[in-house]
Order: structure tokens, then sequence, then C-alpha cells
């Protein structure tokens, strides 16, 4: 899917900043303002791009020069390694998403990608796909505040509803709904026009997520990779994890494995969507949720992706 990089204000004093081509790492941001007042959903993922979205959104919008507020809507680096820019603001997650951030702060994440080839496969894959970052002296800036459930923020006199859904796509999901503008902010509860990816769970959790957000009857969805979205493409999400489930339910009760079932099943109306090496960490977390205890870390699951994307 084809668009631009950069601010579109997607109602009166809210804006998205968005990222092509939407793939690993490259991540969607936004900005509530009211008067002098504003609230920043996510940071990105290493300083320079944190930076340039900053300044973007400084010379266009009076109110960003001063951010009070920030909101990060999981702990995935690409939503939250760009908090050392904003110590100033009052940082806010869910309970859930706070502790899992200190699980992989950007220094974790360096030395990931800067390893040597004691990690195989998944090394390489980690190296390929997030070469364009830098993850060398970032900071880690955990949250000053948390919520669970939901938190109603005021930005001047508008309203920030945050819901928290996960555990779905990571343990501690949390949205940002404007009820007065008809704008919901996904984070990764949304990939649009990518396979999502499956670290929590379980997925039932994160199709109840996608009803939640069609409950909300938006008219605007700003998600967390991609373009801007309407309802429609969260409920092509939410219709993608019941077509897999149906499909890898057969192929665990036959003991085929996570990665052979991957490879075996027919993605239908799906198959175009960028990112289908995600479908085996997808065909695993389903794996879990039927009852398979076998190991699932994250280099498991990443040597298997670089399996099936090679």
């Amino acid at each position: 899917m084809r668009y631009q990089k950069g601010l579109t204000e997607v109602a009166d004093g809210v804006w998205a900043y968005l990222q092509p081509d939407g793939g690993w790492g490259w991540s969607n941001a936004g900005l509530v303002a009211d008067g002098d007042a504003s609230l920043l959903v996510d940071t990105l993922f290493d300083l320079r791009l944190t930076a340039e979205m900053l300044a973007a959104m400084r010379a266009a919008i009076p109110a960003a020069r001063e951010i009070e507020t920030l909101v990060n809507t999981h702990a995935n680096g690409d939503h939250c390694y760009g908090n050392a820019l904003l110590e100033q603001s009052e940082i806010i997650t869910s309970a859930r998403c706070a502790e899992e951030m200190v699980s992989l702060p950007p220094a974790a994440m360096a030395a990931f990608v800067r390893s040597d080839a004691k990690l195989g496969p998944a090394g390489d894959f980690l190296r390929r796909i997030f070469a364009p970052f830098s993850f060398e002296d970032v900071p880690f800036v955990a949250p000053t505040r948390t919520f669970e459930g939901q938190l109603d923020l005021r930005v001047g006199d508008r309203l920030a509803r945050l819901l928290e859904v996960g555990p779905a796509h990571t343990a501690g999901d949390t949205i940002v709904h404007l009820p007065e503008d008809g704008v919901v902010f996904t984070g990764d509860i949304l990939f649009h026009g990518g396979h999502p990816i499956v670290w929590a769970g379980p997925v039932a959790n994160w199709v109840a997520a996608c009803d939640r957000i069609l409950d909300l009857e938006p008219s605007v969805v700003v998600p967390g990779h991609g373009p801007l979205a309407t309802p429609a493409a969260v409920a092509d999400l939410r219709d993608y994890f019941e077509h897999l489930t149906r499909e890898a339910r057969p192929r665990f009760d036959a003991g085929m494995n996570p990665l052979d079932a991957a490879r075996d099943i027919d993605l239908g109306p799906y198959a175009g969507w960028s990112e289908p090496e995600r479908v085996v960490a997808n065909v695993r977390a389903l794996y879990r949720d039927f009852g398979d205890g076998a190991p699932s870390d994250v280099l498991t699951v990443m040597a298997e992706m670089a399996a099936l994307a090679s």
C-alpha cells in the first residue's frame, strides 16, 4: 500500500504521523492538541527518527513545542525507544506494559543486533530487518504513571480515553480513543496491510480487542503500522485471526510442527499481506492456545520466521 511519510490531520487538532512502508520497525505515532495542551501517542524506534518526527510536529503545531503527556501503547521498542527525547513529559502506559518494557530495553536490542554468529539464523534475521535503526547509546526511559483497565485524560477540553485491551500483541496493549472526534489510535492491535505478530496472546484476546474497536464505531483508525484505515481494516484483521485459527487447529491435532503448518496453510485473501514470515509466530501462538507446551522464546520464533522467509 502506497502512502506518504509524515503528518496527516485526521480530525480537527488530531494528527497521525505515518512511516511507510509499515514493515519491521516502521511504526506510526500520533498527536492530539487543544489550545496549548498536547498529547503524543507513541515515540519511534530510535532517537533520530523520533527527533525528526518531533521537529515536524513542532514546526506545524504550536502546542507540540511542549508536549505534556506521552502515551506508549505497548512495550515494543518501535513505539517507545524514542522516550528519551520526552523525559520532561508525563509518560503513561498500562501497568503490564511498564513491566514488559524492562525486559527488552534499547541496550538489549543493540546487543542482539551486533551479536555474532552464535545466534545463528535468528541473529542474521534480526540484523537484516533492523539494519536501518540505531539502538546504541539510547537511554531506557520508563513510564512515570501506569493504569489498569481504563484511564480518561483531558487534552485541553478534549477527552482522550485510554483502554487496555491486552494481553494480545504484547502483554499490555492500550488503544487511545478520542470519542468526540471519532478517532482511535490502535497501537499494534492493527497492522494495516501486513501480517500482525502475536508475541503474547491469547489470540482470542486479540479478536476481542478488534471487536472492542469496532464497537467504538470510529470514523478514522490510526494503525500501529501501515496507512490510515477505517473499521473495515479492523474487521479484516479479526477475520484473519479467525481464518488462521480454523486452519491451524487440524494441523496441530495432526502433530504438524508450527513451521510446517505455516508453510502448509492456505492464507486465502490474506496471501498478499506483507511480512508473511510472521505467520509462523502466529501459528505458534495458536499452538500455545491449543495447549502446546513447547518453548516459544523470542529467538526460537525469530529463527522460524527466518526459515519461512528464506
